[in-house]
């Protein structure tokens, strides 16, 4: 332990392309809480149901599932920076296309246009997470990973504050009469298709500001000079690597892990706007308790980073674990706000799993790093489908969310059973890698 405590986290001489890469961890994790607060907004605009707005979530990290594999071929054949730019290219492409979804209306486009913006999450998670680990010892390749994944949630506050300052504080379809009803089911059709039309360009602008800025920052990066792996133009066989790293336990556990735990990640975050309604709390204010469960997991990141050098990672999750299970059970059974300020808590318990369960996968994998990356990228397709069961179960009774009790509580607090049994994977993982040499 006295030894890995000296070993610096990032070296002197790669302090500017850490701080360089890192960067990109704040611009995923901006997309990211951007559009969770969009599934409840498309509901309302559009008059979807639940499993139908959850469509949001499926194409936005069903993209990672799609490119990822890509990603890392033109990562290994080429470099780290190529990859890098690509993944900039397609979030901008992405980000821009809503300009046109938003002229047509069209809720497909939408879909799509959040579908090829994640193209390019998938090869800048793809690309950065391997390049953070390899810069340094790899005895402090997890906390390195971790200090890096810290600044995802400053990004992802940011995208939080715009979505709440300019757009769920200004949709016209989620205004209510002085009992609390939605007026927008109530207007007539042409006043309804001009609230539509105001409120998906007030759903365009941030992401069509969104893609110049990553257009900017796409040419900087063209003309910066950053440092390479020199193994990255190896050319080792990347079906070679695919079936060596599938022997590997500790790498297919990680996978695993890695899939239930992005969505109970992202379950948590995207009902907790349905949860909040539920107890009589609109969008916008809701945001304020998404504010909160962000800042403990910013918290979390930072302070279990420093734990990290006292305790072994699988041991560290499989206890968080445990608390992410008894958190989900007071958001299941804890009647009104004490159910949410457990959904709430939830975050600072699972601030420490993305990074950790990736650390842990990766180790010792040496070059195959780059393509084991890839399917661990494509295992956050679990943000895709399980907010889809989720969006089911609230479906269950109509499109509310307290159209029916299932063990004697409303749907949208049953559906919390999801992120509970996915919890319990992630504690099985913590402890199949109790043993640091794995």
């Amino acid at each position: 332990m006295n030894s890995k405590n000296k070993v610096a986290v990032v070296p002197k001489e790669l302090v500017v392309p850490f701080i360089l890469i890192t960067s990109l961890f704040a611009l995923w994790g901006f997309a990211n809480d951007i559009t969770n607060p969009m599934v409840s907004a498309f509901k309302k605009i559009l008059e979807l149901n639940n499993t139908q707005a959850s469509w949001v979530q499926a194409a936005f990290y069903g993209g990672y599932f799609t490119m990822a594999l890509p990603a890392a071929y033109v990562v290994k054949k080429y470099s780290y920076k190529l990859g890098i730019i690509v993944g900039l290219g397609l979030y901008a492409t992405g980000a821009l296309l809503f300009f046109p979804a938003a002229a047509l209306e069209n809720y497909a486009f939408f879909l799509t246009a959040l579908y090829i913006l994640t193209f390019g999450l998938a090869f800048l998670e793809t690309t950065a997470n391997p390049f953070i680990l390899s810069m340094g010892d790899e005895a402090t390749a997890t906390q390195r990973l971790n200090l890096a994944q810290a600044f995802n949630p400053l990004g992802a506050l940011t995208g939080l504050l715009v979505a709440q300052t300019f757009i769920l504080g200004s949709l016209q379809s989620d205004d209510v009469d002085a009992q609390g009803k939605g007026i927008y089911e109530t207007l007539s059709g042409s006043a309804k298709a001009a609230v539509k039309t105001g409120d998906l360009e007030l759903i365009r602008n941030p992401y069509v500001a969104l893609g110049i800025f990553v257009l900017l920052l796409l040419v900087l990066i063209v003309f910066v000079k950053m440092p390479e792996d020199k193994k990255s133009k190896t050319s080792s066989n990347m079906w070679a690597s695919i079936k060596r790293i599938y022997k590997k336990e500790h790498f297919v556990g990680g996978v695993i892990a890695q899939l239930f735990y992005v969505g109970a990640q992202i379950m948590c975050w995207t009902y907790i706007y349905q949860y909040a309604e539920n107890l009589g709390i609109n969008n916008q204010n809701a945001v304020n308790y998404a504010y909160a469960a962000l800042t403990l997991f910013l918290m979390g990141r930072f302070i279990f980073t420093y734990v990290l050098k006292f305790i072994n990672p699988g041991r560290l999750i499989m206890y968080l674990g445990m608390l992410c299970v008894a958190c989900c059970l007071g958001t299941i059974f804890i009647p009104g706000m004490g159910g949410l300020y457990a959904l709430v808590l939830n975050s600072f318990c699972m601030s420490l799993m993305f990074p950790t369960i990736y650390g842990i996968a990766l180790q010792g994998l040496g070059e195959d790093a780059k393509p084991a990356s890839a399917f661990l990228v494509m295992a956050i397709v679990g943000g895709a489908f399980m907010p889809i069961l989720q969006g089911m179960i609230l479906d269950i009774g109509g499109p509310g969310y307290n159209d029916v009790l299932i063990l004697g509580v409303a749907e949208v607090n049953f559906s919390f059973v999801l992120p509970l049994i996915s919890f319990l994977v992630v504690i099985l993982f913590g402890y199949r890698n109790l043993n640091p040499s794995n």
